[in-house]
């Protein structure tokens, strides 16, 4: 019995910033000399990324300065970063579900099943609770939350809702991911932060899967894989810290995905008995220029195949969990007769690579 996502919604807080813009404040916020403002100069000059978007204004100089900057410095406590994950996270949790039940075929009602998917924030009752009240799904819906995964949770929560579809024929799943990344500034100049600053952003996505075909445009499901790199547990970590999370973003990642990637992919090509030229579209989550620059080099991929991937990293930067969804989304909204197999992929801490084989239907 074959498993559908059947709509990708996405959600932006309502503030952006331009990356030459924030590479400017940076240079002013971040304490070092006259080489860390190169550094960071050179970081944003190659990421990539054209615009980014945060629940908060307080990078501007006229920002209300409402977390950061606010008479205690730049490293508000992990409580202050935490409510306002809580404030500003539950709008976009709630603005998803609800574009995800006015733009598709399902009532609220039909909702058998709710997972969210977060690693920037905690609170109870969560997010779920906030959908429930906003959009008038059941209370009797089952509820999952998948936390503190990091960039590649909602492959695993596609994972979920599939298996959740394979066991109950009548069940229609709605995932909704909101990472807060921005909240998590760290104002100092070791590499770590700097790399992370230069790349992570806000934003929210969200899929119903179900086992009913899609009566417009959607994706059939055909598998999953999973697998651990090696090396990498130490270049790429989460903790919480006293002034909030605190991420290791180490610049050997590229290299150690290019490493792993061959070895990963080829136990997913021999399990669905497809070669690489077999795969239409690769939706890869942009963790990073130099990352989609890795993948691109490793499977000797045409320069136009990543075109989304860099297209998503370009207007909205790495949202960690979030990203994959959009890239998904901007493939199955594209204008164009296509019909064949997508192979989606993401990375996270471990270092952990997730990938879904999709067909687009």
């Amino acid at each position: 019995m074959p498993t559908f996502i059947h709509r990708i919604e996405t959600a932006t807080p309502q503030y952006s910033y331009r990356q030459d813009e924030i590479r400017d404040r940076m240079k002013e916020i971040v304490p070092g000399d006259e080489r860390d403002r190169r550094i960071i100069h050179h970081l944003y000059g190659r990421s990539g990324i054209e615009t980014r978007y945060s629940v908060v204004d307080d990078f501007r100089t006229d920002g209300s300065h409402s977390l950061f900057f606010n008479g205690q410095g730049a490293t508000p406590g992990t409580k202050n970063r935490n409510e306002t994950y809580i404030n500003e996270g539950r709008k976009l949790f709630v603005d998803v579900a609800k574009k995800l039940i006015q733009n598709s075929t399902f009532a609220p009602d039909d909702i058998t099943h709710l997972i969210t998917v977060s690693c920037t924030g905690f609170y109870a009752p969560g997010p779920d609770f906030d959908i429930i009240r906003a959009t008038g799904i059941p209370a009797s819906v089952e509820r999952y939350h998948l936390g503190f995964m990091g960039c590649y949770a909602s492959i695993p929560a596609l994972k979920m809702a599939h298996q959740i579809c394979k066991a109950n024929s009548d069940a229609n799943v709605m995932i909704v991911s909101v990472e807060l990344c921005t909240i998590h500034f760290q104002a100092n100049n070791q590499m770590d932060n700097l790399l992370s600053s230069s790349v992570f952003a806000d934003g929210g996505a969200g899929a119903i899967i179900t086992n009913k075909p899609p009566e417009k445009t959607g994706y059939r499901i055909d598998g999953f894989a999973s697998a651990i790199t090696e090396n990498g547990a130490e270049d790429m970590a989460w903790s919480i810290g006293d002034q909030g999370f605190n991420m290791t973003l180490s610049n050997y990642i590229p290299d150690i995905l290019g490493d792993g990637l061959e070895d990963f992919l080829k136990p997913v090509f021999e399990q669905f008995a497809i070669a690489p030229d077999d795969i239409s579209e690769w939706g890869v989550h942009p963790g990073g220029r130099a990352i989609l620059d890795k993948v691109e080099q490793t499977m000797k991929l045409p320069k136009t195949m990543l075109s989304m991937s860099r297209a998503v990293l370009s207007d909205y930067g790495n949202m960690s969990s979030a990203t994959i969804l959009f890239v998904l989304k901007g493939l199955l909204n594209q204008k164009s007769e296509f019909q064949g197999k997508t192979l989606a992929m993401a990375f996270g801490p471990g270092l952990t690579i997730e990938s879904a084989l999709l067909e687009k239907t």
